[in-house]
């Protein structure tokens, strides 16, 4: 029988850390304007958790069968190892979502009326690689819903700022998503399915992964600027873009040794600190 910790594995709780900190970075941005406000904070949490859950399950499942035939992955994730089966996996996507979709309705209506769109969006991204070399992007967009819905959550409304993290986690996310995906260039190309490494080669991939980073910087230096905020903010977004210039140091066509050092670790610190600075910095 699964175990908490089959479902944590199976979902990659660990991986929240990407995406977290700026949906964070959307509420403390919307609470200084808007009030800050705890019972939003755990509503915004619960629907990350939910919607993550959910995207990460629900890839484990269509993908069971390209998983088994991976040598990647058929000995360590747990649908094709038999440690949960895919019918339980299905069940907890169903579970999840409708977690997700039944918290935005206490947040506010216009959470909730966009809340299929986001599912939409984080559960359809399991299928792209099968048709399109664009799935880093889908995946990127999943991932940069979280600090507009996060500011959503809080004013009810659009604005630039939030919009600007968003096209930020959009760009970081498919920039790195493409350095990850190298490991299975070989392996896609035989199965037909669909990459940036797979359609530009590795060398190219690298080059358009570094151009959707600058994308990052410029997006994050703007909304520094459209926000007039201070010190802290700058200190966070130098860490975080030296960060994320040192993961294209690790990596080459010819080595992919340290791809997961790249991939989780220095991304994942890069998020963190940011957010910890970026956070301080409305705070303060």
């Amino acid at each position: 029988m699964a175990t908490l910790n089959n479902y944590l594995t199976l979902i990659k709780f660990s991986h929240t850390v990407f995406a977290l900190p700026f949906a964070l970075i959307g509420f403390f941005l919307a609470s200084s304007q808007f009030g800050f406000d705890w019972g939003n904070l755990v509503l915004i949490l619960m629907c990350m958790v939910f919607a993550r859950s959910a995207a990460m399950a629900f890839n484990r499942y269509i993908d069971r069968d390209i998983d088994l035939k991976n040598p990647r992955t058929a000995q360590v994730r747990e649908i094709p190892k038999g440690v949960i089966s895919p019918k339980a996996a299905l069940l907890f996507v169903i579970s999840a979502s409708l977690g997700f979709i039944l918290t935005t309705y206490f947040i506010n209506t216009l959470c909730f009326y966009l809340s299929p769109i986001a599912l939409i969006v984080v559960l359809g991204y399991s299928y792209t690689k099968r048709f399109t070399s664009l799935c880093h992007l889908v995946l990127g967009l999943g991932l940069a819903l979280a600090p507009l819905g996060a500011y959503l959550a809080v004013s009810g409304e659009f604005a630039l700022s939030p919009i600007l993290f968003s096209v930020a986690v959009l760009f970081w996310v498919s920039g790195f998503d493409i350095i990850y995906a190298l490991q299975d260039d070989t392996f896609d190309k035989e199965n037909k399915l669909n990459s940036i490494p797979v359609f530009l080669g590795r060398k190219k991939a690298l080059n358009l992964s570094k151009f959707f980073h600058i994308i990052t910087f410029l997006s994050l230096a703007y909304a520094g600027v459209l926000l007039e905020i201070h010190l802290l903010y700058w200190i966070g977004f130098a860490l975080f873009s030296a960060l994320l210039i040192y993961q294209h140091t690790i990596i080459s066509e010819k080595d992919l040794s340290r791809v997961n050092l790249a991939f989780f670790t220095t991304n994942g610190i890069a998020s963190v600190v940011f957010g910890v600075f970026v956070i301080l910095d409305f705070l303060l």
